[in-house]
């Protein structure tokens, strides 16, 4: 399933279940969809008005209308301060008022869907996550995107494997499998991406679009491991492959950069060569925020 059909329909319900509040916000100043959501979202920490697979949802699509924001052109900053008002405005609504008792209902009603929505593509400006979420006794990608390198397909995104007594991954792990043609083999993998300690904002083209910063402001996220990949991790038509991952913090890095934004996974050569393939951050934190509401 496509994210924008389901996304329209919770939108309309949030955004009418937040104009219900009118007399308590005084006004829904500003912000649109992102506004609403972050309000609902910061009322639920404060007020425990979901379940958890309810908020989980809810806490997904709220990344995924940030990162259409962005890519709509609105600065970091302003989405910034609109998530600070609807905070602040969600701060000081009580928590008995019972036209939050009519939002919580409202969104929980619009959102519970998304609880059995088994898969999802979250498409960005040039690539899309594809997230799955159906349960299976094989290894599998709960969330990937695909790229090339040459001829060598690459599909990076978080995989999972069947879960074994004293294996050492388990649960949904950041991984990149490659189908190399020939030889020689990698030695070594990394994630190359931008260092928000060194670059606060992403570098964007007069056009609009994201590049890389120069390598003074990059970071390296180095694989923790590899291993032949499960014949159900490989690109169609592929026998066999390599499976690379990467720590959590990886997952937690690209988390973070704005949805334009490209990365690049590095594989290395003993002759001092580097394969490389680029993808895009996209709605990488909503989709992986989607995928953590667990199997169906």
């Amino acid at each position: 399933m496509r994210i924008g059909r389901f996304s329209r329909i919770a939108s309309a319900v949030t955004i009418g279940a937040v104009l219900a509040l009118s007399p308590v916000l005084a006004s829904a100043e500003g912000g649109g969809t992102y506004y609403d959501r972050t309000f609902v979202l910061a009322a639920d920490r404060k007020c425990r008005l979901f379940q958890a697979p309810v908020a989980g949802a809810l806490s997904a699509a709220t990344l995924q209308s940030r990162g259409a924001a962005l890519r709509g052109g609105v600065a970091e900053a302003t989405l910034n301060e609109t998530a600070a008002r609807a905070r602040y405005r969600a701060a000081r609504v009580d928590c008995a008022n019972p036209e939050l008792a009519m939002v919580r209902d409202r969104v929980a009603d619009a959102f519970a869907g998304w609880q059995r929505i088994p898969r999802m593509d979250f498409i960005g400006d040039r690539a899309t996550w594809t997230a799955d979420r159906v349960r299976r006794e094989d290894a599998a990608w709960r969330l990937v995107q695909p790229s090339v390198v040459g001829a060598s397909p690459v599909q990076f995104g978080l995989s999972a494997s069947p879960a074994q007594p004293g294996t050492v991954f388990g649960g949904n792990v950041l991984s990149a499998v490659v189908s190399f043609v020939g030889r020689p083999r990698p030695y070594a993998a990394r994630i190359v991406m931008r260092d928000p300690a060194l670059a606060p904002r992403p570098w964007l083209t007069a056009t609009g679009s994201a590049v890389l910063p120069p390598v003074s402001a990059r970071k390296e996220i180095w694989s923790a491991g590899t291993a032949p990949a499960a014949p159900t991790l490989l690109a169609t038509g592929r026998t066999q492959g390599e499976i690379w991952r990467f720590p959590q913090t990886g997952a937690d890095a690209l988390a973070t950069l704005d949805p334009r934004e490209p990365f690049l996974v590095e594989f290395l050569f003993r002759d001092g060569s580097v394969a490389t393939t680029t993808f895009e951050a996209g709605d990488f934190a909503a989709a992986r925020a989607f995928v953590g509401l667990g199997t169906v």
